[in-house]
């Protein structure tokens, strides 16, 4: 596949000036995209978000083990996606390695695609962030809507997003820690404490008729979105130390830590109430309109008032730290569709920090277009904007995904290397068929996991192939006016 030099510059047509297009290489490490990963799944956003409807709606006491089985299905999966990044290196990611098998076309319509999850995911995170902020804000007597709340953080991403990739690992690093810390804080005061009034009982959640019992289907569905952006890690491909190491040890290692972890917490939420009595207090959360409370109200009851607040606030800026990761990601997706010829030239401009600053001027402003008419019409940010927008970008995800694997297959097949079949064609094929059953799951309950009316879930997921079909037919046109001659003018 031929890959446009990343250190090449762009000047504009009569002018003198030469604009940079390359990234900072070698400017983060394992721990730096790590954090970008763990960032994007915003760990106390995706416990408090998605434990009450996991255990209410989906297999009860068995929804820690379902984080463990979706990330088996996901470790297959990143066999054959670092097998991937070893022979492809660019800060696109997936939609490089669907370009390498199957040509720039499908490439395209994976692009489009991955723009699209990441694009109404960060969109959802708006929503729900500016709900939460506006909520820590009315509790100190402070009136501000969410909407503005939103719009203002848009500003400060960008302004971030444009510096320097280690200052944003950082920032992410402080974030994600201190998020870390009070979940574990929980769980291992409840470990230690021998569970709640019903011990620990490991069979409950994690033997597999625990698992399969209830509606697992649902429960599959938000552990799949627990790891949404694990793949990040090798958008920063270009940016990383070592890229052949670096990528492979973060993607193992950010996937082993997510499905640890949360399944923990959540085994830890299930001790706490009792095996026999966990679906009914998720419920009793869900149905008093705060679900928040099925996890903060354990942490008030272990730790005091305090715990509760700074839940509160730990929940905006886990929200704030997932944008952050997700506005990163998207421009080195614009950037690197500009550095092929996908996207006009003047997006693969980078500035004296070397970050892609006008693709982060276009992530900013689709992130507006995006949440402008939920604002507009007065609509839910919880219930339509961040409901919504995260069940599209899962089932978008998830066709990215077995496309992926489908591309390691295709690329192999074209490209073999002797004695490594487990990665280049076992795993691959495994994790398409265990992604496929995956993403029947989440359409076939997706009026449910939206929250929405059919004709609402109809809509959403008609989205997928028509964007993919537009990436298509986008690049078609693009490659069709590159094969144009200039124009031969008289006289």
């Amino acid at each position: 596949m031929s890959i446009p030099n990343p250190e090449s510059r762009t000047a504009e047509p009569g002018s003198r000036q030469e604009h940079s297009t390359a990234l900072r290489a070698g400017s983060i490490g394992v721990l730096g995209i790590l954090f970008f990963v763990l960032s994007a799944q915003a760990p106390l956003t995706g416990i408090v978000g998605a434990a009450p409807l996991a255990a209410a709606l989906g297999n009860g006491a068995g929804a820690p083990g379902a984080y463990l089985v979706v990330g088996v299905v996901i470790i297959i999966f990143a066999v054959g996606f670092v097998a991937m990044s070893r022979k492809v290196q660019t800060n696109g990611a997936f939609y490089a390695y669907v370009t390498a098998a199957f040509g720039r076309k499908v490439g395209a319509g994976a692009a489009w695609l991955a723009l699209l999850a990441y694009s109404t995911v960060q969109a959802a995170m708006y929503g729900l962030y500016g709900a939460a902020f506006s909520g820590v804000l009315a509790g100190a007597g402070i009136t501000v809507p969410w909407w503005l709340l939103a719009v203002v953080t848009m500003a400060g991403v960008q302004a971030l997003g444009s510096m320097n990739i280690e200052l944003g690992a950082r920032v992410l690093a402080v974030l994600v820690g201190l998020e870390v810390a009070i979940l574990l804080m929980f769980g291992l005061s409840v470990l230690f404490q021998g569970g709640g009034p019903e011990g620990l009982n490991i069979a409950a959640s994690f033997a597999p008729e625990a698992i399969a019992s209830g509606a697992p289907g649902v429960a599959i569905m938000f552990a799949v979105a627990s790891m949404f952006g694990f793949e990040s890690t090798a958008i920063y491909s270009a940016e990383a130390k070592d890229p052949h190491r670096t990528v492979a040890r973060a993607t193992y290692l950010s996937v082993g830590i997510i499905a640890i972890f949360f399944s923990f917490i959540t085994w830890m939420l299930v001790s706490f109430y009792g095996p026999s009595h966990v679906a009914e207090a998720a419920g009793a959360a869900l149905a008093s309109g705060d679900a928040t409370s099925f996890v903060i109200g354990p942490l008030v009851e272990l730790f005091g008032p305090w715990a509760g607040v700074t839940a509160g606030i730990l929940l905006v800026t886990s929200l704030l730290a997932g944008i952050i990761a997700f506005h990163n990601g998207i421009n080195r997706y614009l950037h690197s569709l500009a550095l092929r010829g996908s996207l006009p030239s003047v997006i693969a401009r980078t500035n004296k920090h070397r970050a892609p600053a006008m693709a982060a001027w276009i992530q900013t402003a689709v992130a507006l277009l995006l949440v402008a008419p939920f604002a507009l019409l007065g609509l839910d940010p919880v219930l339509t904007l961040f409901s919504w927008f995260s069940g599209l970008a899962v089932a978008a995800l998830l066709v990215l995904y077995m496309l992926s694997s489908l591309a390691v297959v295709g690329y192999f097949r074209r490209e073999p290397v002797a004695g490594h079949h487990w990665q280049t064609l076992i795993a691959p094929v495994l994790a398409s068929v265990l992604l496929g059953w995956v993403l029947y799951l989440v359409v076939s309950n997706f009026t449910a996991l939206i929250g929405g009316s059919a004709e609402t879930a109809a809509g959403l997921l008609a989205a997928v192939p028509v964007i993919f079909l537009a990436g298509v037919l986008v690049e078609v046109r693009v490659e069709k006016l590159a094969r144009i001659p200039e124009p031969v003018l008289a006289g």
